[in-house]
């Protein structure tokens, strides 16, 4: 792995949001009280998308104090996983895989369009859009070529790509235009295009029936419900 290091450019100070601060306490929760530093991943991420997809130092000193950690391990935890930005990044920040399966499928003409709209690999583009680097495996290989990209509301997949698809998804990106993540063709998911072509029969599973397993536990039959006893109406005594 290349050196990974801060940014040269850093802000004077960072503050968490309360939205923030509240998610990043429900993870410390999971765990002990002498092991909140167990929370360092969870919450590296939280700050992350807080301070808008980048990891600045004063929000790794940040995470530090609400850790009780020495710095140092927070710097060591962050430029050691990739998924932690450590140079600000566009609005739109776009992990494009360039591993062999993707690259068979075309991912070396996806990065020419990332270069021609956005610039070299690790730019911003000029109005802050968008942004790029290249990525190894994303594990959706089956989609290839793909793309993950990363803003303040999700962090989707984008898939089966070509050129002209892949230029209309960051166009509309860069003009705040809703898109759809997934596959960018006809497919669902991973089946191929056109639909499922096995264990599609109508009725296939309807003449299967369950079978109770050996080691099963007896269910419990719920308790009988008891009959309210009607009380026998009082009788009012006539007004003489």
């Amino acid at each position: 792995m290349s050196s990974r290091r801060l940014s040269t450019e850093q802000p004077k100070s960072f503050s968490h949001s309360k939205a923030a601060l509240k998610e990043i306490a429900t993870w410390v929760k999971k765990y002990p009280k002498d092991r909140k530093n167990s929370a360092m991943i969870p919450a590296l991420w939280i700050t992350q998308k807080d301070a808008g997809g980048w990891l600045p130092e004063p929000a790794l000193r940040a995470v530090g104090d609400l850790l009780d950690m020495p710095y140092i391990r927070v710097y060591e935890v962050a430029t050691f996983y990739t998924m932690f930005n450590l140079e600000p990044v566009g609005t739109h920040h776009v992990q494009l895989c360039g591993t062999t399966p993707c690259w068979l499928r075309g991912a070396g003409d996806l990065k020419k369009v990332c270069e021609s709209k956005i610039g070299p690999k690790g730019s911003v583009s000029a109005d802050g859009k968008l942004s790029w680097i290249e990525v190894e495996c994303l594990g959706a290989c089956a989609n290839a070529p793909m793309v993950q990209i990363s803003n303040a509301d999700s962090d989707h997949y984008y898939e089966d790509l070509t050129v002209e698809t892949f230029e209309a998804l960051l166009d509309d990106l860069a003009a705040g235009r809703k898109v759809k993540a997934g596959p960018q063709n006809t497919r669902f998911t991973s089946e191929p295009e056109g639909g499922a072509t096995t264990l599609d029969t109508k009725g296939l599973y309807n003449k299967i029936k369950a079978k109770k397993l050996p080691n099963a536990a007896p269910k419990k039959r719920a308790p009988a419900k008891k009959k309210a006893v009607k009380k026998p109406a009082v009788k009012k005594k006539a007004k003489t």
